[in-house]
């Protein structure tokens, strides 16, 4: 067909307006809305014409059935809820820490009703938001004092802006690490203000490198956690005593980002190295800072602990007030932080930690079920349960690796990218990874509450 008979095809809006299916989908869908979605696609059908992208034109019932679904996708939540087979804890790409059930009442509590957030019940007066985090902070880390910011990259921000901006802050080169999204911590840094002063090399940095570039013009000692990586072999690195130390001495202000934020230890898991906050400030570190939603398992949140002077002196800083939390985040930190009052209650309720404690017997029933299920259900594909291994994720941990078991499913008449892309596609995506030319699905990070939706998906994703 030439590109003037491909124009005349293309149904008028009046006559599409007229049709049954027409009807049907504006019974369901705001007619102004669905209009201008129909006027859209009309006008990519065009488009396509122009660059010899088409040959023919749909049908007017294909026209407004592909309406639809560009209606459907129009009012439809892009941010859906995801089963995460991964394996990977804390994922990042898929929203890092779930929340503990009571956190999520906190929430809905917050979200349903006025709250005194800002208000003081005592004196009948205006209140501090912070104030609703500090107590517990305190009582968990022994800290003099506390503030929450909106997240641990706003934290050191803030930390280096009020302590050290226009200022040297000194700093081991083997510390100035990137996180996701590409931010780096100079890049930080520079934008607080502080200026970059690095000590030592990547792998080996000592007391005195630290000591030999303090001057005037330095502002702060920084130690910066390694959170998302590890250097092994002919390292060396400087302790946080030593650091401590130098800070006393020279009477300058010493700064520890924490990274994950463990308030107590992973034992059993042959963890080293990752710094619980309380034994830190016993340390005497002048100011911790960590983030909520890593090892915590709280909504993200960028907290910060210490001395109580430097802790006021950021309250004063107007770029607090940018960084401050909501009522939300502010309603489920304080419920995680109330369930790490007991131990036992933190490593149940919490999710991040008790998909990290989750014993592999347990594991290894659940997959044995569900790859059981799936063999009843088709025999489109090959399903056995098998043992694999987990990550924390979230730039926490990157060492360790968790022992686990999951399922292993191969399909016999689609390609496994096939079969990949339909699970991603599903109304509730299942995420897992391609592995050994096999769909892993990781039985750490899926849900009790969730099987019967993995079932139901990947039966649906077999023999769409």
């Amino acid at each position: 067909m030439t590109e003037e008979q491909l124009f005349r095809g293309i149904p008028k809006v009046d006559e599409i307006l007229k049709h049954e299916a027409w009807r049907k989908l504006t019974a369901m869908y705001s007619e102004g809305m669905a209009k201008d979605i129909l006027r859209d696609y009309l006008d990519e059908i065009r488009t396509s014409i122009k660059e010899n992208r088409i040959n023919s034109i749909p049908t007017l019932a294909e026209i407004i059935e592909n309406t639809r679904k560009y209606v459907i996708e129009t009012t439809s939540s892009r941010l859906k809820r995801v089963i995460n087979g991964t394996g990977v804890i804390i994922h990042t790409n898929l929203g890092r820490s779930l929340l503990a059930k009571s956190a999520i009442e906190a929430i809905v509590n917050a979200a349903s009703h006025f709250t005194n957030l800002e208000y003081d019940l005592q004196k009948g007066v205006r209140g501090e938001r912070y104030n609703h985090c500090i107590s517990i902070l305190k009582r968990l880390t022994n800290a003099e004092d506390a503030l929450v910011v909106n997240n641990n990259a706003g934290a050191v921000f803030l930390v280096l802006n009020t302590l050290a901006e226009g200022k040297e802050a000194v700093i081991s080169r083997g510390e100035l690490i990137e996180i996701g999204g590409s931010f780096r911590i100079p890049d930080v840094m520079k934008k607080s203000g502080a200026i970059l002063k690095e000590v030592g090399t990547t792998n080996r940095t000592y007391k005195d490198d630290y000591e030999h570039a303090i001057c005037e013009a330095t502002g702060l000692i920084m130690k910066v956690h390694t959170s998302n990586y590890r250097i092994k072999g002919f390292v060396h690195e400087t302790t946080s005593e030593e650091l401590i130390a130098l800070g006393k001495t020279y009477n300058l202000p010493t700064f520890y980002d924490a990274g994950s934020g463990l308030l107590f230890p992973l034992n059993g898991m042959g963890v080293r190295g990752e710094p619980c906050i309380a034994f830190e400030l016993k340390k005497d570190w002048d100011i911790v800072s960590f983030s909520g939603d890593k090892l915590l398992g709280a909504p993200q949140a960028g907290i910060i602990v210490g001395k109580k002077s430097y802790i006021n002196a950021m309250k004063k800083n107007p770029i607090t007030r940018a960084l401050r939390p909501d009522k939300f985040t502010l309603a489920a930190l304080e419920s995680t932080l109330i369930l790490y009052l007991d131990e036992e209650t933190a490593r149940g309720e919490i999710p991040t930690l008790r998909m990290i404690h989750e014993s592999q017997d347990v594991l290894k029933k659940r997959s044995q079920s569900i790859a059981k299920a799936l063999r009843g259900l088709s025999t489109k594909l090959t399903v056995t349960h098998t043992s694999m291994f987990s990550e924390v994720g979230g730039g926490s941990l990157p060492d360790i690796s968790i022992p686990s078991y999951g399922i292993a499913v191969l399909p016999h008449e689609i390609g496994l990218e096939i079969f990949e892309e339909r699970l991603r596609h599903l109304d509730i995506p299942v995420i897992g990874r391609i592995e050994k030319g096999r769909l892993f699905i990781d039985m750490r990070t899926i849900l009790k509450d969730d099987e019967p939706i993995l079932i139901s998906g990947i039966i649906n994703a077999i023999q769409e």
